[in-house]
């Protein structure tokens, strides 16, 4: 499970050949939620308000490159680091 940024005390990752629909995984305070790229909706989980604000503002941010590590991780290939919200 390959770490592709954290910020603010929060973990994101992506799992390499992950269920459909195209997502990633965010972990905050022993928590954690499944994120669909694209849309920034909670797919399953639950982290606080205050994390999931950050993470859905990151995704929007970094959407294409959250696309871009799908793909890498489908294939099998090193996922890309994505820069932290700031």
């Amino acid at each position: 499970m390959p770490r592709i940024s954290a910020f603010f005390g929060i973990t994101i990752w992506m799992y390499y050949r992950d269920h459909q629909p195209p997502h990633f995984h965010a972990e905050y305070a022993g928590e954690e939620v499944l994120i669909v790229i694209g849309s920034g909706d909670v797919y399953q989980g639950q982290v606080s308000r205050r994390a999931l604000r950050l993470v859905q503002e990151w995704e929007e941010l970094h959407r294409s490159e959250l696309l871009a590590n799908w793909e890498l991780a489908r294939q099998q290939q090193p996922l890309l680091p994505i820069a932290p919200l700031a």
